[in-house]
């Protein structure tokens, strides 16, 4: 080294780059009050917001008649599902909490505000419902989703594979059980569709349409890709089909043409609503994965050729998952408007939660109450899609998607 050459000691190598100290006076400086308009538009805007949640408030604790909920909460939740049954339901609710605990607890530990949200939702509606039946089995789903996320904190690593596992068997499960099988005088006797409705209902036709239509959204997605000319003008001409009509078409057509496309088989209303929920939700599923698979670059495709992988292998384990790891936001976006669409199956006859909703207000003696059933009905929307939200956001952390 030579003597006009500067030494830097180890001690100034290993300083931390200087960083600017955080405190609660700096934050609402920096953030509400940095000029004297911010301040004036962040005074207004809190004043604006007391006012409106003052309202809320006073309308909720003071006006509301939140009896048509307690009343009616078994009608929300599983709609004209037979009573004598209900403890197959209770178990698949409990067994899904007890999932939902255990893997936020593994893979949303760090959200720990929206755990305690969920988890809190069985205690409050054992508060508020007069059913006994009902109260002793929200508590025991309450504790299931604590015991879940508990175990999960313990022994995060040994759970995982046994969370993933059950995932996998939850959904056969929840058919098997909800449904039954067997004869009339079987230990799980089947029950008619045309008696489930509410929530129960909303969140089948929703796990339904996720499920089914995500494959075969990916294959469309592939397919209109394809070398092959038949393939891609069968799989173009599809989407472009669906998107290009109305949702409650698609729900009108699954009603009344599919049988005439089945000849001599009798499907079920609730199983054709199943079927337009899966028919359109995967065409728009196929543009969503065609745009992530647009999005990689070609240098991965010759990568992938010059390590000597067949098309299938490229694009299984190449391509189709950097496509999807890059449209997560997109995809679980459509997921949560799947959910919500649900509400339109009311108009081909069936009760989802909003179909139950307006059951309950045509009762005699709730006449009138829209906000207070509209909220709760909203309430329940806004916790689910917030859900899916939420794991999507941690899915995004966990994949890297922003780099």
């Amino acid at each position: 080294m030579g003597a006009n050459t500067p030494t830097v000691s180890k001690t100034a190598e290993a300083l931390p780059p200087p960083t600017e100290r955080s405190s609660i006076v700096r934050w609402l400086h920096k953030n509400l009050f940095s000029t004297w308009y911010n301040a004036l538009l962040t005074v207004v805007m809190l004043f604006l917001a007391a006012l409106i949640v003052r309202g809320v408030l006073e309308w909720a604790f003071t006006q509301a008649r939140w009896e048509v909920i307690t009343a009616n909460l078994r009608l929300f939740m599983v709609g004209q599902y037979p009573v004598a049954a209900l403890w197959r339901i209770w178990a698949c609710v409990a067994l899904l909490a007890l999932l939902i605990g255990m893997s936020w607890g593994i893979w949303g530990g760090a959200q720990r505000g929206g755990a305690i949200a969920f988890g809190a939702l069985p205690f409050i509606l054992a508060i508020i419902t007069s059913d006994e039946t009902a109260r002793l089995a929200l508590l025991i789903t309450g504790i299931a989703g604590v015991v879940g996320y508990a175990l999960s904190w313990r022994w995060s690593a040994a759970l995982r594979r046994i969370s993933i596992v059950g995932w996998i068997l939850y959904f056969p499960i929840l058919f098997v059980l909800v449904s039954g099988v067997g004869a009339d005088d079987s230990p799980i006797p089947p029950v008619p569709t045309n008696l489930w409705g509410g929530l129960l209902l909303t969140l089948l036709l929703s796990v339904v349409g996720i499920v089914f239509s995500f494959p075969l959204g990916v294959l469309l997605a592939l397919g209109r890709q394809s070398s092959l000319p038949v393939v891609r003008w069968l799989c173009v001409a599809y989407i472009e089909l669906i998107r290009g009509v109305p949702f409650i078409s698609v729900l009108f057509m699954a009603q009344l043409m599919l049988p005439l496309f089945l000849p001599g088989i009798t499907i079920d209303r609730v199983v054709r609503a199943m079927a337009g929920v899966v028919i359109f939700s995967a065409a728009y599923l196929a543009e969503n994965v065609r745009g992530g698979l647009q999005s990689i670059p070609r240098g991965q495709y010759e990568a992938a050729r010059a390590l000597g992988l067949n098309p299938w292998k490229m694009t299984l384990l190449i391509i189709l998952p950097q496509a999807l790891r890059a449209v997560i936001p997109i995809l679980v976006g459509q997921f949560i408007a799947l959910f919500k669409d649900t509400s339109l199956v009311v108009i081909v006859g069936l009760l989802d939660l909003m179909g139950i909703a307006r059951t309950v207000l045509a009762q005699p003696d709730f006449l009138g109450l829209q906000a207070e059933v509209y909220t709760f009905v909203a309430f329940i929307y806004g916790i689910f899609c917030y859900l899916m939200s939420a794991f999507s956001q941690r899915l995004e952390a966990k994949l890297h998607t922003g780099r």
